[in-house]
């Protein structure tokens, strides 16, 4: 086999593993009433990247932002989704995840040509080390994408836990002050939401 006779077998079998994100569920609801994909969550996300990108308070590298988002859940192909509520309050459970998800994607830049391999997982130790201006970005997107889908989502399809979670997203956008108008906007959006269902949501709010 030549070298790129080898290099398209290893992307195409990348991609396959990559299909499953298309079958992997997240927590978070539609609109019509079903569970939606990691592939889907990843969609809107790269879309909100692309329509914010000239707004924020600094120019930012928008291709690396989305070639970031795009591998940001490429691990869950292998390790499946883990909701935030499930480990926010667990450390040892969140170790567990964070381990996993190593793992998986020292499998993925194994299945990739050297060099491809270790891009890809460079993208993705920079967006979990969320230090950088563009992965701060793409990480916060993350967050507003998922409570956008939950406001989407018919309440009752909300657990408690996630009503409080509703209003702690200013510790990811606070970077940056159209990211914070942003998250403002969802958040009064969940909060209609949930005033509209019959909530008190007085305690869940912080000054």
């Amino acid at each position: 086999m030549t070298v790129i006779a080898e290099n398209v077998a290893q992307i195409v079998s990348l991609l396959g593993l990559a299909e499953k994100l298309k079958c992997t569920m997240r927590h978070s609801w539609t609109s019509d009433g079903r569970h939606e994909s990691v592939a889907e969550h990843t969609w809107r996300m790269s879309l909100m990247a692309m329509l914010v990108s000239k707004y924020l308070d600094k120019e930012i590298d928008e291709l690396r932002i989305l070639r970031m988002i795009i591998v940001h859940d490429l691990v869950e192909a292998i390790s499946g989704d883990v909701p935030a509520f499930d480990v926010i309050n667990d450390s040892e459970k969140k170790q567990r995840k964070q381990q996993s998800e190593r793992e998986s994607m020292q499998k993925i830049r194994s299945m990739l040509p050297l060099g491809l391999g270790q891009e890809v997982e460079a993208l993705w130790n920079e967006f979990e080390a969320a230090e950088s201006y563009e992965a701060k970005v793409a990480v916060a997107l993350d967050k507003l994408e998922a409570q956008m889908q939950h406001n989407e989502a018919d309440i009752s399809t909300w657990l408690e836990v996630e009503r409080g979670m509703t209003f702690r997203l200013g510790k990811f956008t606070a970077f940056d002050s159209f990211l914070d108008t942003f998250r403002r906007h969802i958040e009064n959006d969940g909060a209609e939401k949930l005033m509209s269902a019959g909530f008190d949501i007085s305690g869940y709010r912080t000054p």
